[in-house]
């Protein structure tokens, strides 16, 4: 299912909810129903709860973005510092050149088709594709520089290939959700509470109130939804976070 699907799905679902006990409860409403009795403390409470409910919000969509731009820079990261290794072997000798490049354009392959998609589903990395990226540094380690030209490209190459693999340990601690069990919980409970504190308030059938009402709720509905979004550090599908290693290698 579409993820823009998903946010009108739930936007409609927040709008609908609000509206049909908004008008359900107007119904039932004696003649005598004064809406001028509804206490000021129970104003002064339901904007106090919006007040919070707001900032609780707000943490947690700056810290859920923060997780995806750290998640972005991390595979950036990993995919030039490959890259540069298939550049940078250039100054060896054609048959330990091509083999490394070789040994990267696989595991580079690997990770985009076959690892990627675990990671989303398990949040963990696969074992194949940490013995893929020992076998890359294996063939920069072991190989004997034959001139200056070639001594003075080695250790640069040991570099990139170690800022691969500290970036790939870090994709492997950032490939869980962000935001624990717990704290969903508190946020889904936080939401029902600040839409139905609305209730307190007396609001009428009339279209002003009604439309407040919606918009309100499915204001609510995409802000959980954005958070949901960016709860997944390398998005949901393969192609959301894999494009610095499209972009840099035909795979």
């Amino acid at each position: 299912m579409s993820e823009w699907l998903v946010l009108v799905l739930a936007m409609a679902a927040a709008c609908a909810v609000v509206l049909t006990i908004t008008v359900l409860r107007e119904r039932r409403r004696g003649e005598d129903d004064d809406p001028s009795e509804t206490p000021d403390v129970i104003e002064y409470m339901t904007m106090m709860m919006g007040v919070v409910y707001a900032i609780v919000l707000g943490l947690a969509i700056a810290g859920v973005w923060e997780a995806r731009n750290s998640a972005q820079d991390q595979v950036r990261a990993e995919a030039q510092a490959l890259h540069e290794v298939t550049e940078r072997v250039q100054a060896y000798a054609p048959a330990a050149r091509d083999r490394a490049r070789e040994d990267v354009n696989t595991y580079v392959s690997y990770v985009v088709h076959k690892e990627w998609p675990v990671m989303l589903k398990r949040g963990e990395l696969t074992e194949r594709g940490s013995l893929l990226l020992d076998k890359v540094r294996e063939d920069l380690t072991s190989y004997e520089p034959a001139n200056d030209h070639e001594g003075q490209s080695y250790q640069p190459l040991l570099d990139q290939i170690g800022a691969a693999d500290a970036a790939r340990n870090a994709r492997a601690q950032n490939a869980g959700d962000t935001m624990p069990g717990v704290v969903w919980f508190g946020l889904v409970a936080g939401a029902v509470i600040a839409v139905g504190l609305i209730f307190t308030l007396q609001i009428r059938r009339s279209p002003r109130e009604l439309l407040l009402a919606g918009l309100y709720s499915a204001l609510i509905a995409f802000l959980l939804f954005l958070i949901w979004d960016f709860n997944t550090p390398f998005g949901h599908t393969v192609a959301d976070a894999t494009g610095p290693f499209t972009d840099l290698f035909a795979i």
